[in-house]
């Protein structure tokens, strides 16, 4: 016990200490000094910013604006800006179709892609890896005109077949890493929570991993997909009439490069802010939803 005491003595002492710092920290506000528990919660919550819910944020003050310009400017100088608007309009469809369907393709090959890159075969990891380094080192417009003509010299191949095949496969590339970095943050004790439980690892892929790497993903595959709608503008390039094909129609008619220009970046703003409002707005539910 002797040489035990000293430690023992040390302890106590410490713990005296700990105790007296303690209330001497909850007496210094007077109206606290009665309390006889004080429970320090600990949390995240300061480091996750909180929602921006003012009536002046940041994406009203752009969306608003963007409308009021572009309203503004159809309503009141009619020439041009009528014309242009009525003109540029007209590709809206294009751009959809192409942007729509290239995200699709897109989600699909880099789901396959991220899954081959998290795969334990080391051959499907190599072709991953192989197909995710080649398309991210080779521009779109590059890709884009390759598919069109180059392949078309063997392959009949359409405008917007080329502009969908382009799109999906070039952001297939980004959606894989996303996937890959989505499901390596799910901690690896929920893959052996699951199997004890007695499922499969296929099966808790699909119903424990697969749910969580969705919610984790989101916001970058909606960042994605903007970007896709933006860049689709591309296609322009292989004689597809979207929004900024109609522009540079109406230029080599008018000559109103400056005037035109103005309504293709508004119209292009005012899209990409109602598609980034949607994805916040889904993200929100998923969140919610648990």
């Amino acid at each position: 016990m002797s040489i035990n005491e000293p430690e023992y003595k040390n302890t106590e002492l410490e713990e005296l200490r700990l105790e007296a710092m303690r209330r001497k920290v909850v007496s210094v506000d007077p109206q606290t000094s009665k309390i006889k528990h004080v429970t320090i919660h600990m949390t995240d919550g300061v480091l996750i910013p909180k929602k921006d819910s003012h009536l002046f944020n940041s994406w009203r003050i752009t969306f608003f604006s963007a409308i009021a310009l572009l309203t503004s400017l159809v309503l009141f100088k009619p020439k041009p800006y009528r014309d242009i608007f009525l003109v540029t309009i007209k590709g809206a469809p294009v751009t959809f179709q192409a942007t729509i369907l290239a995200i699709i393709g897109a989600v699909l090959i880099g789901t396959v892609t991220g899954l081959g890159a998290v795969s334990k075969k080391r051959w499907v990891n190599v072709v991953s890896g192989v197909y995710v380094e080649l398309i991210r080192g080779i521009p779109l417009l590059v890709q884009l005109i390759f598919i069109y003509y180059a392949m078309g010299r063997f392959f009949k191949i359409e405008g917007m077949i080329a502009a969908v095949t382009a799109l999906a496969i070039c952001f297939g590339a980004y959606m894989g890493e996303i996937v890959r970095a989505g499901i390596q943050a799910i901690p690896q004790g929920q893959m052996e929570a699951a199997i004890a439980l007695g499922m499969s690892r296929g099966q808790a892929f699909r119903h424990v991993i697969l749910p969580q790497t969705v919610k984790v993903i989101l916001p970058a595959i909606g960042n994605e997909f903007i970007s896709m709608l933006k860049d689709s503008s591309l296609v322009s390039t292989i004689a597809l009439s979207d929004i900024l094909r109609k522009g540079r129609e109406y230029i080599s008619r008018t000559f109103l490069s400056l005037e035109t220009m103005l309504v293709v970046a508004l119209i292009y703003l005012i899209i990409t802010l109602m598609l980034s409002r949607l994805v916040g707005m889904l993200e929100e539910r998923l969140h919610n939803n648990g």
